[in-house]
Protein backbone atom coordinates (compact mmCIF):
# COMPACT_ATOMS: atom_id res chain seq x y z
CA UNK A 1 0.00 0.00 0.00
CA UNK A 2 2.53 2.61 0.89
CA UNK A 3 5.25 2.94 -2.17
CA UNK A 4 7.43 5.46 0.04
CA UNK A 5 7.31 8.26 2.39
CA UNK A 6 9.58 11.67 2.56
CA UNK A 7 11.19 13.34 4.89
CA UNK A 8 12.73 16.60 4.98
CA UNK A 9 16.12 17.40 5.59
CA UNK A 10 18.10 20.92 5.95
CA UNK A 11 21.54 19.39 5.22
CA UNK A 12 21.00 16.39 2.69
CA UNK A 13 24.74 15.27 3.29
CA UNK A 14 24.62 15.16 6.79
CA UNK A 15 20.63 13.24 6.67
CA UNK A 16 22.04 10.89 4.36
CA UNK A 17 25.07 10.18 6.53
CA UNK A 18 23.05 9.44 9.21
CA UNK A 19 20.55 7.03 7.10
CA UNK A 20 23.14 5.23 5.43
CA UNK A 21 24.37 3.77 8.77
CA UNK A 22 21.04 3.29 10.52
CA UNK A 23 18.98 1.77 7.85
CA UNK A 24 22.32 -0.34 6.83
CA UNK A 25 20.91 -2.04 9.95
CA UNK A 26 17.73 -3.27 8.99
CA UNK A 27 19.40 -3.99 5.56
CA UNK A 28 18.40 -1.00 3.67
CA UNK A 29 20.57 0.81 1.27
CA UNK A 30 20.18 4.25 -0.93
CA UNK A 31 18.49 2.70 -4.24
CA UNK A 32 18.45 5.91 -5.91
CA UNK A 33 18.19 9.50 -6.08
CA UNK A 34 18.74 13.03 -7.30
CA UNK A 35 20.89 16.06 -6.16
CA UNK A 36 17.82 16.92 -3.90
CA UNK A 37 16.22 13.35 -2.81
CA UNK A 38 17.75 10.02 -1.70
CA UNK A 39 15.37 7.10 -2.05
CA UNK A 40 16.24 3.89 0.60
CA UNK A 41 14.89 0.64 0.93
CA UNK A 42 15.97 -3.00 1.00
CA UNK A 43 14.98 -3.47 -2.73
CA UNK A 44 13.18 -2.85 -6.06
CA UNK A 45 9.03 -2.93 -5.21
CA UNK A 46 9.38 -2.72 -1.67
CA UNK A 47 8.00 0.55 0.34
CA UNK A 48 11.38 3.12 0.26
CA UNK A 49 11.85 5.94 2.79
CA UNK A 50 13.45 9.43 0.68
CA UNK A 51 15.06 11.70 2.55
CA UNK A 52 14.65 15.25 0.34
CA UNK A 53 15.04 19.04 0.71
CA UNK A 54 11.95 20.81 0.07
CA UNK A 55 11.01 20.99 -3.29
CA UNK A 56 9.58 24.47 -2.99
CA UNK A 57 12.96 25.74 -1.59
CA UNK A 58 11.54 26.54 2.18
CA UNK A 59 13.06 25.72 4.93
CA UNK A 60 12.79 21.99 6.46
CA UNK A 61 10.47 21.91 9.58
CA UNK A 62 9.15 18.25 10.79
CA UNK A 63 5.27 17.61 11.06
CA UNK A 64 3.56 18.10 14.07
CA UNK A 65 1.98 14.24 14.35
CA UNK A 66 4.21 12.76 11.20
CA UNK A 67 6.36 9.79 12.02
CA UNK A 68 7.90 6.55 10.25
CA UNK A 69 7.45 3.86 11.59
CA UNK A 70 10.58 1.27 10.56
CA UNK A 71 9.54 -2.45 11.21
CA UNK A 72 12.44 -3.99 13.14
CA UNK A 73 12.04 -7.68 12.80
CA UNK A 74 12.90 -8.43 16.85
CA UNK A 75 13.08 -6.64 20.32
CA UNK A 76 16.51 -7.25 20.28
CA UNK A 77 16.62 -5.01 17.17
CA UNK A 78 14.56 -2.53 18.34
CA UNK A 79 17.04 -1.97 21.08
CA UNK A 80 20.00 -2.02 18.32
CA UNK A 81 18.28 0.60 15.98
CA UNK A 82 17.40 2.81 19.24
CA UNK A 83 21.20 2.87 20.24
CA UNK A 84 22.19 3.42 16.93
CA UNK A 85 20.36 6.57 16.25
CA UNK A 86 20.91 7.78 19.67
CA UNK A 87 24.60 7.31 18.58
CA UNK A 88 24.26 8.86 15.53
CA UNK A 89 23.30 12.16 16.98
CA UNK A 90 19.27 11.39 16.89
CA UNK A 91 17.32 13.03 20.30
CA UNK A 92 15.18 10.09 22.71
CA UNK A 93 11.62 10.47 22.44
CA UNK A 94 10.57 6.73 24.23
CA UNK A 95 13.31 4.57 25.08
CA UNK A 96 12.83 1.02 23.66
CA UNK A 97 10.18 -0.93 25.54
CA UNK A 98 6.51 -2.80 25.92
CA UNK A 99 3.71 0.16 24.64
CA UNK A 100 1.09 -3.12 24.84
CA UNK A 101 1.23 -7.11 24.65
CA UNK A 102 1.57 -7.02 20.82
CA UNK A 103 3.84 -4.15 20.54
CA UNK A 104 7.49 -3.45 21.29
CA UNK A 105 8.98 0.35 20.39
CA UNK A 106 11.36 2.91 20.26
CA UNK A 107 11.05 6.64 19.08
CA UNK A 108 13.75 9.16 18.19
CA UNK A 109 13.66 12.70 16.32
CA UNK A 110 16.85 12.48 13.85
CA UNK A 111 19.10 15.04 13.18
CA UNK A 112 16.40 17.77 11.12
CA UNK A 113 13.54 16.81 13.89
CA UNK A 114 11.98 13.81 12.06
CA UNK A 115 10.17 11.28 14.43
CA UNK A 116 10.72 7.56 14.31
CA UNK A 117 9.69 4.78 15.34
CA UNK A 118 11.18 1.43 15.45
CA UNK A 119 9.02 -1.47 16.51
CA UNK A 120 8.11 -5.19 16.86
CA UNK A 121 4.54 -6.37 16.25
CA UNK A 122 3.21 -9.59 17.43
CA UNK A 123 0.06 -10.21 15.78
CA UNK A 124 -2.03 -13.47 16.47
Amino acid sequence: MIGYVTIGSKDLARACKFYDALLAEVGAKQLMGMDRIKFYGTGPGTPMLAVCTPYDGSEQNPGNGNMVAIPAGSRAAVDKLYAKAIELGARDEGAPGERMPIFYGAYVRDLDGNKLCFFDMKLG
